[in-house]
């Protein structure tokens, strides 16, 4: 059998009652064709049932630190008209790159005599090497007396500067007194006689202050020479990585359907990034892409589904299905889909378009606006309309930057808006030292069993995957929610948030992450699953007003 015959796997039940797609999946905002759910739905029966290979995704023990998959399916048409799938995997599973049934990578880098595995070699003995330098007792021991001098140099130092200042205290004192009592030349005699003694004082700080420099120099020194070899190793393993990746790079060449081919580095030189990220164009769907162009196979649709335990920081739930990632993906794939009739971007779409902003409240100095679900607050790259747009239309005569704060375009409810800049300013200090209470209303997408509770999980951008925010205890900025449960029914929880801190889907990822309350919220189209909208509200706002420094506080019930 062919390696095109096996890979092009038809369905195993009749497909004549399904309707074809009209165009390609648009890759970074879908729902998954029926073709493409059936597909996935037979291809985890497989990962479930086959015995060729054995990767732990983390699924028969929660506890067993697993590591899940993103898996994806290509609907594709033969030369004979016939309609099957392709099936790929992300990265690497359990080890290899090659496995029955699924399309091979762009490029093998784990090619056992490969360039690529001879270069991991290298830089692994040069890291056993740098480790084996970095047990050198005497660099410890170096350090340590470095430290050590460096602050026995400090104190030195500064009780000498105190004996300085209470010297010159005396001296000042005598000056007063010789001024008083002494006569002209007596006093000068004083004068000079005092001036010295500061001189000399000052040229011993100098001598204290570079005895302790030669001191600490001479432990820096030795200290330094232990390092040096060290510090050579590590720019080498640096420039042999990089030389590695640049070499790594130069192996991607993707295709599209007219067989053009355009090599990694090409495809993203005019980038924001400039270079390629790391792993680039091993992920499913330029795979698939790859081998259906290669094959003479037409694509016609795709879905990518995460299989196995979330990773430590991403949000990702098992058989859930996904958009490609921007990052990575995005550059290779306006390449790759050139040319074909591909869906059209929703996200281009004014999905506000008909819904009114309501005003709640309207003084001189600020507007207390119900945001609809979808508008932005701000104009954002490709569509204008937003809460900030329509505010300047109906109040022409508002001054300064008018938003005080944000609610992300899928959330509804309330907002605050300051006509002049001096309500701006003053209702931006509340909202910096986060004086102002604000409570949000939502349904999860499940059921939760405690009433109340903190959750604390520092988040930042994933820069590969905007705009998603990953939970990163390194590099992630503090984040902050109090909630308690309202009511519950069969399927969903209804519940308050009171977020401490303001950051981007803090809620969201609070809500959908599994140190969180591991229940997303209803219709959470980036961390859960779609709906007809997202089921957050900004319910109250409670502020001391600019002008009349009094507690206002506003209220508006979500309409789901």
């Amino acid at each position: 059998m062919s390696t095109h015959t096996s890979l092009f796997t038809h369905f195993r039940t009749s497909i004549k009652a399904y309707a074809l797609p009209q165009s390609f999946t648009f890759p970074f905002y879908y729902e998954p064709h029926p073709l493409c759910s059936l597909a996935a739905k037979e291809l985890q029966d497989h990962l479930m049932n086959q015995s060729a290979w054995k990767h732990n995704f983390g699924l028969k023990n929660e506890d067993d630190p697993g590591l899940g998959k993103m898996f994806g399916v290509l609907l594709v048409r033969n030369k004979e008209n016939n309609i099957g799938y392709l099936s790929a995997f992300s990265g690497k599973l359990a080890g290899a790159n090659h496995h029955p049934m699924f399309v091979p990578p762009v490029y093998d880098m784990l090619q056992e005599k490969g360039f690529y595995k001879k270069g991991e070699d290298i830089l692994n003995q040069l890291s056993a090497e740098i480790g084996e330098l970095t047990k050198n007792p005497e660099i410890g021991a170096l350090q340590n007396l470095l430290k050590a001098e460096i602050n026995l140099s400090e104190i030195k130092i500064n009780d000498y500067r105190k004996q300085i200042i209470e010297n010159r205290k005396i001296r000042k004192q005598k000056r007063v007194l010789g001024e008083k009592e002494l006569e002209k030349n007596a006093f000068e005699k004083l004068n000079n006689d005092l001036a010295k003694q500061s001189i000399a004082e000052k040229n011993e700080l100098k001598k204290k202050m570079a005895y302790w420099e030669k001191r600490t120099m001479s432990v820096q020194t030795q200290l330094d020479e232990l390092l040096l070899d060290i510090e050579k190793l590590k720019n080498l393993r640096k420039k042999t990585s990089n030389d590695l990746q640049q070499k790594l790079f130069d192996q991607y060449h993707f295709l599209n359907r007219n067989g053009k081919k355009k090599g990694l580095i090409e495809i993203f030189k005019n980038t924001s990034q400039g270079i390629p990220p790391a792993a680039a164009g091993e992920c499913a769907l330029p795979k698939l892409l790859q081998y259906a162009f290669s094959h003479q196979l037409e694509p016609m649709a795709f879905a990518e589904f995460w299989w196995g335990c979330p990773p430590k920081s991403a949000l990702r739930k098992h058989k859930q299905f996904y958009p490609a990632c921007q990052g990575k993906c995005q550059p290779i794939l306006k390449h790759m889909l050139a040319g074909m009739d591909v869906d059209d971007n929703p996200l281009l779409s004014n999905q506000a378009e008909g819904k009114n902003l309501k005003v709640i409240h309207e003084d001189e100095d600020l507007l207390i606006i119900n945001k609809p679900a979808e508008l932005l607050s701000v104009p954002g790259k490709t569509i204008n309309d937003s809460v900030y747009s329509r505010v300047k239309l109906r109040f022409p005569d508002a001054k300064g930057p008018i938003i005080v704060h944000r609610l992300d375009m899928s959330t509804s409810g309330l907002m605050m808006l300051a006509k002049t800049k001096e309500a701006h300013a003053y209702l931006q200090r509340q909202f910096i030292k986060r004086s102002i209470k604000k409570r949000y209303v939502a349904l999860l997408d499940g059921l939760i069993t405690k009433d109340t509770g903190m959750i604390e999980l520092p988040l930042r951008l994933d820069i590969d995957d905007r705009p998603r925010q990953l939970v990163c205890h390194e590099h992630g900025k503090p984040a902050k929610t109090k909630w308690e449960v309202v009511a519950r029914d069969k399927y969903q929880t209804k519940i308050h948030f009171y977020p401490i801190t303001g950051r981007t889907h803090q809620l969201r990822v609070h809500a959908a992450h599994p140190k969180g309350l591991n229940t997303p919220i209803l219709g959470d189209d980036l961390y859960g699953n779609k709906s007809k909208r997202l089921h957050l509200h900004a319910e109250t706002l409670e502020f001391r007003h600019p002008r009349t420094k009094q507690l206002v506080k506003f209220k508006v019930e979500a309409d789901f």
